[in-house]
């Protein structure tokens, strides 16, 4: 079922745009199979690689699968838009011819948009700065920055290259503490090794911290979470850290997945995490997917960073990501008293590889007191 709902934007373009071209039938018929091939890059993945999640096809074929099904899917968009203004000029008895430019310069539209769309997908990502003020921040933690790092979904598109370009960008930043809000891998531990080995050259003065996504439990997440702290990301599942600066404190806490629990793993549990926490302190949580944000607020958290969306992808389509996530895609809300801020994502899954409007982001966070 999955598949098929995939392949009905193919099946759109096939038959109100590539049948009624004047062309051959049989050019018709080879353009007409690309589409589909394009509308079933996960299915390929899976028989070619085991997993969907993980496809180990070379790097310039998954970027091709991810341009041909977004040239799809924006075609098909195009293609509905032109249809919709057609019935409606023959509603109003004015009607609209579609001549072969106008599906021509659709195609080209579309075409563009896919590029520039997996472009931004797959870059190493612009550093974003976010300011963030907390009322009860002591003075020593004034202008204190951090790293949050997520969805990085490291994999034969986010390979070795992509990796140790982005700790080099990273550690240009000079911040004082590494936050990784899970999805760091995406495939077993013998395919992944290389790929995330530059993870060893993350560095902070206070330190780099990890929490698992619900990716990291498709993929042996104990041998990953061991192996990832053995690159120098300190796990903090269901339990803290405290930063100090002279006699100030700051918690630093952290969850695992949501999704844990279903995986025959252990699941999240915010009272464990903060058992024993300085009761005065101001609380950092790091919870991947921002779900449960209303329920973490009860708990007297200042600011939850949370990952997962990847921002909603596009502009528009973002509003499908919004109800599996209590209405949490993208950016700082404000959830009963704490704060919440979304990332965007490091990267992404490269099941869906293609991003308009929402970026990927470095994102440096700079703690300030509340005025």
């Amino acid at each position: 079922m999955f598949h098929l709902i995939f392949s009905i934007p193919s099946w759109y373009v096939i038959a109100r745009f590539l049948f009624p071209l004047a062309m051959p039938l049989l050019l018709k018929i080879i353009l007409s199979l690309l589409v589909l091939l394009a509308s079933q890059y996960l299915l390929v993945s899976r028989f070619t690689s085991g997993s969907m999640f993980s496809p180990e096809m070379p790097r310039a074929i998954v970027i091709l699968f991810n341009w041909g099904f977004s040239a799809v899917l924006f075609l098909a968009l195009t293609q509905f838009v032109i249809d919709v203004v057609a019935l409606v000029s023959l509603l109003f008895r004015h009607p609209f011819e579609i001549v072969p430019a106008v599906r021509y310069v659709a195609a080209a539209f579309a075409l563009i948009l896919a590029t520039v769309g997996v472009y931004q997908a797959i870059r190493v990502p612009p550093i974003k700065d976010v300011t963030i003020e907390i009322d009860n921040l002591p003075r020593e933690f004034e202008g204190y920055q951090l790293l949050q790092l997520t969805d990085m979904h490291i994999t034969k598109l986010f390979n070795e290259k992509w990796t140790r370009a982005l700790v080099q960008k990273a550690m240009t930043l000079d911040v004082d503490l590494i936050l990784v809000t899970g999805d760091v891998i995406d495939g077993t531990l013998q395919n992944r090794r290389a790929d995330v080995e530059p993870l060893r050259g993350l560095h902070a003065r206070d330190g780099v911290f990890a929490i698992t996504g619900n990716h990291e439990y498709f993929f042996e997440q104990e041998r990953w979470t061991a192996h990832l702290a053995s690159l120098g990301l300190e796990p903090l599942l269901n339990r803290h850290t405290v930063i100090k600066r002279d006699n100030a404190e700051l918690v630093i806490a952290g969850m695992p997945d949501t999704s844990a629990a279903r995986r025959g793993a252990v699941g999240p549990d915010l009272e464990l995490a903060l058992a024993g926490a300085p009761e005065n302190a101001p609380v950092i949580l790091l919870d991947h997917q921002p779900r449960n944000a209303r329920q973490n607020a009860l708990k007297n958290i200042d600011l939850q960073l949370s990952g997962h969306t990847h921002g909603g992808l596009i502009v528009g389509f973002d509003r499908l990501f919004a109800k599996p996530n209590a209405g949490f895609v993208s950016g700082l809300y404000q959830v009963d008293g704490m704060q919440l801020y979304v990332n965007n994502g490091t990267a992404l899954w490269p099941g869906m590889a293609v991003r308009l409007g929402r970026p990927s982001e470095l994102t440096r966070i700079t703690l300030k007191r509340k005025p």
